[in-house]
Parts: structure tokens; sequence; C-alpha cells
């Protein structure tokens, strides 16, 4: 009786065989899945976090279609709010945010960002490297005020107004509003330069005068966006900037809003830059 019981079927021995390889095949699957699971993980971990700075006359939302291509591409993003007050105490801001993330970073400055990465950004491990855009590249005792070049816009263009306690240099600097687009935006249309005049946020005199003390761009890697249409910094002063730091250059038919006008171009350097010295 229990020998009888203890022999199979046919069909009960074709069903078992194809569990059984059903069962091999889900184990397959689940390791691959697994795998590449971690393969991706390796992947997005090996990929440095971007650190965007804006520069005067602008705020984080500058950077929103470089931050939409670089998430895209599977980049952790950045954006601080750059206080726009002092050289120093921007530096020291942006130091703050670096210290409270985990790298490695490729830190990017937008004009007067450019001199605060600088400076921020001197005897850091975790800062892989540095990108200018349409930025101020500034050595040890340099200003932004003497460095923008002969000929730009930004002499005729600006106005000054106090803020308490209206000392020296509590003076912050605006571009005036029927400047605003041939000084800083001449590729951007009228509408969208109207609406960025508005909401400009000022730098001030203590920022603009403020000496640079550390440059960060003498022991990183550098790559420098130069807009060849700019008029707030000329595009001679630029490549003089970019070229005493050893960056790689690329050049961008753009006004100095080259972030906002051409995105793609900013989002493909700072890749280009992260690839570059990338520790995978």
């Amino acid at each position: 009786m229990f020998a009888q019981a203890a022999k199979r079927s046919p069909q009960t021995s074709l069903l078992l065989t194809i569990f059984a390889a059903l069962l091999s095949l889900s184990a397959v699957f689940l390791l691959t899945a697994s795998a590449q699971s971690a393969s991706a993980a390796a992947a997005g971990a090996a990929k440095p976090t971007v650190v965007l700075v804006h520069g005067a006359w602008a705020d984080a939302s500058g950077w929103s279609e470089v931050t939409a291509r670089l998430q895209k591409d599977g980049y952790r993003v950045l954006a601080p709010a750059n206080p726009l007050r002092s050289l120093d105490g921007d530096a020291a801001y942006l130091q703050s945010i670096l210290a409270q993330e985990e790298g490695p970073f490729v830190v990017v400055g937008h004009s007067y960002g450019g001199a605060v990465i600088t400076n921020a950004a001197a005897g850091n491990p975790d800062v892989d490297a540095l990108v200018y855009v349409n930025a101020f590249v500034p050595d040890i005792g340099d200003d932004i005020l003497h460095l923008a070049g002969e000929g730009t816009l930004v002499p005729s263009s600006i106005e000054f107004k106090g803020y308490p306690p209206f000392g020296a240099t509590d003076v912050d600097i605006y571009i005036k509003p029927a400047n605003f687009r041939e000084t800083l935006a001449g590729d951007l249309s009228t509408k969208d330069a109207a609406v960025l005049a508005v909401t400009q946020r000022p730098l001030s005199f203590a920022a603009a005068s403020g000496a640079t003390t550390a440059t960060a761009w003498k022991t990183i890697p550098s790559w420098y966006l130069l807009g060849t249409e700019d008029r707030t910094i000329t595009p001679a002063a630029q490549r003089f900037m970019a070229e005493r730091a050893g960056a790689t250059i690329e050049e961008v038919k753009s006004s100095h809003l080259s972030l906002i006008s051409q995105p793609g171009t900013v989002a493909e350097l700072i890749e280009e830059a992260a690839a570059a010295t990338s520790h995978g």
C-alpha cells in the first residue's frame, strides 16, 4: 500500500519538474535584480553632489533649468541662497553648507559666486572640481570691482541704496531696471528680463569691495564657461582670469546670464567636470 502511494504518476512528476524549474528561474531573477540594483546604487554613489552658487542681482532660482538637467542625469544638487553681504561672510556661509553635507562636491559659481567659491572651497578635500560660469576668479588680494574689465556696462547701470545702520559700507548695489536687460540679460526676452530686474537681490558694497584671502583654484581642478556676449564681465576679463587659473575653458554665445539662457551648455560643462574628477 505504502509503495503504491509513493509511486508518482507521470502527471505529478511533470508538475514537480515544472515547479522546480520555476523556483530556479525565480532565484536567477532575484539575484539579477539584486545585482542590477547594487550596480545602480554604486553608480549613483559615484556621482558627486553639485553645489550651485548664484551671484549678484540674482537668486538660486536662476539655476532652475540647470538643476532640472542635472537631477535628470542622477546628480544630487544643492543651490543655497548666497547672502551677498560680504565676501568673507558669504564664503563662511558656503563653508558651513559644505560642512553639513556629504561629499564629494563639484562646486559651481556664477558671477560674484565665483569669488565666493574661490574663497570657500580652499583647503576642502571634499571638493573635487570648481566650475566658473561667467564668473570672477580672483587671486589673493583681488576684489571684483577691479576684475570686470574695461568697457562693461555696470558702472553706468547701477544705483545705490543705503541700509541701516548706514555706515560707510552699508550700501546696496542694484542694476537699474531700465538697464537690466542690456547689462545682464541681452539674450533673454524683454518680458523675462523685466521680471528679473524687479526680483533682483542686491550686492552690498562690502561684498563687492572685499578682498580675496584664499584661492581654491590653485589646488583644485577648474572649468570655465566664457560668455562671448557678456557685458557685465568682459570676455577678455573672463579669459584672463580663466587662463590664470589654468581652467579648462569653453565658450558660449551668451549674455552674463548663461545659466538661464544656455542651461544645457552649463549642465554639460558641470557634468564634464564631474566625470573628469570622478572617484568611480
